[in-house]
């Protein structure tokens, strides 16, 4: 039987770089054409290119990823497919920053538990430390705004014809999109303006 070895490359943003990923897939001495790619944001894990590989792996072949995290977003879901393809698939993995996690060799009942206590080890400390990143991207954030610095695109200032242009295209002499372009904004920026000065019309009107 004509056993055939694969890799997976994975980014999980348009901006990151295959490259480092690539090399280290010919490195091994993985034909492109049995190299499958993934470019997916964070929101996004429908993965085509992985699912494909799936369904070309057979008993016997065998997948080199280039880190566990590869395989999933989280600890739950890296196991899961480590299970998919190594009982369910019945084929090899090779994880190249971590030697140990080398179902090649070892295929004994001890080697084998070795390999699955490397893995859920190292499964928990990968999403430890995404979930730590996170919770300090979320502190440093919520510092900076105590400290009074402002997230986002600055927002623009209304022009001083703002008044008798959203008065013309509320009386239907100009269009949304012609008053936009005279106050030298954006579309949307000017049914934003008009969108808040509706919504205050209307708290004092409550009020009065």
């Amino acid at each position: 039987m004509n056993c055939t070895t694969y890799g997976y490359v994975r980014v999980s943003t348009k901006e990151q770089r295959e490259a480092r990923q690539m090399i280290a897939m010919h490195e091994f001495g993985i034909d492109e054409q049995h190299i499958f790619v993934d470019k997916q944001s964070g929101k996004d894990f429908n993965r085509p290119q992985y699912r494909k590989l799936l369904r070309k792996i057979k008993p016997g072949d065998t997948l080199v990823i280039k880190s566990i995290d590869r395989l999933g977003r989280n600890y739950d879901e890296i196991i899961e497919q480590w299970r998919i393809i190594t009982k369910e698939k019945q084929a090899a993995i090779v994880v190249l920053d971590m030697p140990l996690l080398d179902t090649r060799q070892g295929r004994d009942l001890t080697g084998t538990l070795i390999a699955d206590i490397v893995l859920q080890l190292l499964s928990y400390v990968a999403q430890t430390e995404r979930e730590f990143i996170r919770r300090r991207q979320a502190e440093g954030i919520a510092a900076a705004k105590a400290r009074g610095v402002q997230f986002g695109a600055k927002s623009k200032s209304k022009p001083a014809a703002y008044g008798k242009l959203i008065d013309s295209w509320r009386n239907g002499k100009l269009s949304a999109r012609e008053a936009a372009q005279q106050a030298g904004v954006s579309h949307t920026t000017f049914l934003r303006w008009a969108k808040m000065e509706l919504e205050e019309s209307s708290k004092i009107l409550r009020i009065s």
